[in-house]
């Protein structure tokens, strides 16, 4: 095999992925970053655990993306969650499984992640060049030739693979530079927007719960022309709106309805094992058995504190009433509240407060057998700066991971 100079561009999962990959199959090899370290972006994740990847099966894998997960396929084929498992135990980095099927090192560290990547890259012989940004990509008769720094060294290379992540968590460097060089040379771009990100309400009242966890609950989001439902889980009050893990899971498709500029209203079940009637028959028998307590008092087996006052004031109810001074109408509102409290949600939190970005590179201009540019010879892409994007859960960092090792083989091999 003959060895080609090899570029990757960005020091995140992916690149580095890459990097090593290409590295293993003799090439000569340099990474190279704007940043002062490595994966400065990979430390934040999973907040500072890193949630690695996740153990479920191929098919359900590819379900928890948005749109483009069937791209993945061959990527997956190649390098998917046991082989990333096998590649951080052999190296002596231990994982765990736990709930939902998330992978975390045992460590509890992203920094532990972190380490045993540096320590591949020496291994492998991989030119780190860190404090450097790449303001040009050259090209001669649609193929890559080098790239251009900022300082205006100019750096020939055989193949280049871009992997400079979205545009989210800006402040770690994240900032889709790249994307703008992938856009000069002919690729297309979907438009950037923030996914897993906390959603914005038109309501205020979410301020002063602020910090409130509801737990086993269900929320459904509903506009003119679709609807989705969340499994049961935890939401978060926010001082702007609402969060937690089923906000973030179904964000995603929330802000691309809003970008529609349709109306989107959140239902929130606090009681999803319980049908209206069956919730009725419950409040018929807690007013009965204490029909001379308060309203108030009486709720606090049904709601956190937090809500009770405002449930209340939403169903009309004066909160000085005794139990046994509610009326049927008066029942059924609170019932109705507890099934289906509704919220109109006016936007999101800014792409650069995004987990993840969605957006990126058409997938239509890569190869998903190679992850080579259809437009440009020798231009490779991986990671978060394609359009790929999924929920929480260890899917985004496989998907780096898988895709920037293909990208690194495919550079050595082709």
């Amino acid at each position: 095999m003959q060895t080609k100079k090899i570029i990757v561009v960005g020091a995140g999962p992916a690149g580095v992925m890459a990097a090593i990959r290409a590295a293993e199959l003799g090439q000569e090899v340099t990474l190279i970053d704007k940043n002062p370290i490595l994966g400065k972006k990979l430390l934040l994740s999973g907040k500072g655990r890193c949630n690695l990847t996740n153990a479920c099966g191929l098919n359900s894998f590819l379900e928890r993306f948005s749109g483009g997960g069937q791209f993945l396929r061959d990527a997956f084929k190649k390098f998917f969650n046991l082989d990333l498992v096998d590649f951080f135990q052999s190296r002596g980095l231990e994982l765990k499984t736990e709930r939902q099927l998330r992978i975390f090192p045992v460590t509890d560290s992203s920094a532990s992640i972190a380490g045993i990547l540096e320590k591949e890259l020496a291994k492998q012989n991989v030119k780190l060049m860190y404090k450097s940004k790449v303001n040009d990509v050259r090209v001669k008769d649609k193929e890559a030739k080098g790239v251009s720094l900022d300082d205006g060294e100019f750096i020939p290379a055989d193949r280049i693979i871009l992997a400079t992540g979205g545009a989210s968590y800006g402040f770690t460097g994240s900032t889709g530079e790249a994307l703008s060089l992938a856009r000069k040379l002919g690729h297309d771009i979907i438009p950037l927007r923030p996914g897993l990100v906390p959603l914005v309400t038109k309501e205020k009242y979410p301020r002063i719960l602020e910090g409130l966890t509801l737990k086993n609950i269900r929320i459904s989001f509903c506009s003119a022309k679709n609807s989705v439902t969340s499994e049961i889980g935890e939401l978060l009050f926010t001082g702007f709106g609402i969060s937690g893990p089923l906000v973030l899971a179904l964000s995603g498709k929330i802000v691309d309805w809003l970008g529609e500029k349709r109306e989107v209203v959140a239902e929130i079940d606090l009681k999803p094992g319980l049908t209206r009637e069956q919730l009725d028959s419950r409040f018929l028998r807690e007013f009965k058995m204490n029909a001379k307590k308060g309203i108030k008092n009486v709720m606090k087996s049904l709601l956190p504190l937090r809500l009770i006052d405002l449930f209340l004031e939403l169903a009309g109810i004066d909160p000085h009433k005794k139990a046994n001074q509610i009326t049927s109408g008066e029942r059924l509102a609170l019932a109705g509240l507890l099934k289906g409290w509704r919220l109109n949600i006016s936007g999101s939190l800014p792409l650069e407060e995004g987990m993840v970005t969605k957006g990126g590179v058409s997938l239509h201009d890569i190869n998903p057998r190679t992850m080579e540019s259809r437009l440009i010879k020798g231009l490779y892409f991986c990671g978060e700066m394609i359009d790929i994007d999924a929920d929480t859960g260890g899917f985004n960092l496989q998907a780096a991971f898988s895709t920037g090792y293909l990208a690194g083989e495919s550079t050595a091999l082709s």
